[in-house]
């Protein structure tokens, strides 16, 4: 764990301070992905164009990764936090005032940039909190993250439904999530930045990683996917109102939500390769359930089986990034996440152009497999690799 600096803070108030910036990030997130159908329509743009638009947010995300990790070794997490909450905030805002499909593939790859650095920050600040604790706590803290998400998405429900203008939606959400940062910024854990000798711009992870690193790719694309695609899925194949639609991607939220908070018990009692294998189960099941029936009830189930599915693999794979003894948690987490995000590139702006030559139909059945990825890559984990034993006494 990175060297820190004596705090005043309590290991529980570190704890909430790290929790409220995961809940700021996720929050972001969901604001925009709630009123993709909406921008979408504003736009003209049809589902290959989307796509198109929806690679540049990864694509800003993969190569600012570098950077951050760079950071990282400079900056303490708490330094990086505040920045990336604040340039979220006002990038947020920008993307509610694109007119065309050019400005918004230019905004949403500075939003990928801010994500980036929240989500690298958030989650070194996570472990190293983790670490003042007996008990497993990293799925709570990717629990936040996923109420967050749901909040957003219930928030652009209730937008959508009063027909409240993206710019303006975005703008109140900006606002408020700013001076959320400010004022708890103050209750993070700030640790001494560790250097690091000079690495490559893009560090693959080493050969305790890689198996962790493909289980996180995999998961992440399924992830992505629901986030820019289940209510387009509904409107499109279950033929539902966009009301509807957006209320799937809730009721994928609230699933994937459910799942983190008590992602961290069943860790306990059965293992994380356990859990990680019947994540991925949950995954195929789901989505082929989705596809095969595509009704509003079968569906909005597979739904939720993939948002339990999904819950608890990014967090107990960070965790185990994070124990890495031959890197730093920051630069393993930037070296797990740098092969897990490719997720985020190449498959959900693919499930666009798929859709486009067939149907999202097609699209999702062949993300389905993902869920059959992981259970073998599960399948290859030694046992030993299962234990997260934290380094101080605090439960």
């Amino acid at each position: 764990m990175d060297e820190q600096t004596n705090n005043t803070r309590t290991p529980k108030q570190l704890r909430i301070g790290a929790a409220i910036f995961f809940f700021i990030s996720g929050f972001g997130y969901s604001t925009w992905a709630s009123r993709i159908p909406t921008i979408k329509h504003q736009l003209h743009l049809n589902d290959a164009q989307l796509g198109t638009v929806l690679f540049a947010l990864p694509i800003g995300l993969m190569c600012t990764m570098p950077i951050t990790s760079r950071l990282l070794t400079h900056y303490s997490s708490r330094a990086i936090m505040l920045f990336g909450s604040i340039f979220l905030s006002v990038i947020l805002i920008l993307i509610g005032l694109t007119n065309s499909m050019w400005q918004l593939i230019a905004v949403l790859f500075c939003f990928g940039s801010a994500r980036n650095l929240m989500t690298l920050s958030i989650n070194t600040q996570g472990v190293a909190v983790q670490a003042l604790y007996t008990k497993s706590i990293m799925a709570t803290f990717h629990g936040i993250w996923s109420l967050a998400g749901f909040a957003g998405a219930a928030v652009g429900l209730v937008m959508v439904y009063f027909n409240i203008a993206p710019e303006w939606h975005f703008l109140i959400v900006s606002i408020s999530l700013t001076i959320f940062s400010l004022y708890f910024i103050n209750d993070t854990l700030h640790q001494k930045p560790v250097p690091q000798t000079r690495r490559p711009v893009f560090s693959l992870p080493d050969k305790y990683l890689l198996k962790f690193s493909l289980i996180c790719f995999a998961c992440m694309a399924c992830e992505n996917t629901m986030y820019d695609w289940s209510a387009l899925y509904f409107q499109k194949e279950v033929h539902s109102e966009k009301t509807t639609a957006t209320a799937a991607f809730v009721v994928y939220l609230v699933a994937m939500t459910t799942g983190r908070f008590f992602g961290d018990k069943l860790v306990t009692r059965f293992g994380i390769k356990t859990v990680l294998k019947f994540s991925g189960i949950f995954i195929l099941g789901g989505l082929s359930l989705a596809v095969l029936l595509p009704f509003v009830i079968t569906a909005q189930l597979g739904f939720i089986l993939v948002g339990l599915g999904v819950s608890c693999v990014v967090p107990m794979i960070f965790s185990l990034a994070g124990k890495s003894k031959n890197m730093s948690s920051s630069s393993a987490l930037a070296s797990i996440s740098t092969v897990g995000y490719l997720g985020f590139v190449l498959v959900p702006p693919l499930v666009g152009f798929i859709a486009e030559a067939a149907s999202l139909r097609v699209s999702f059945s062949i993300i389905a497999f993902f869920g059959g990825l992981i259970v073998y890559l599960v399948s290859k984990i030694n046992d030993t690799n299962e234990k997260i034993e934290p380094e101080m006494p605090y439960d």
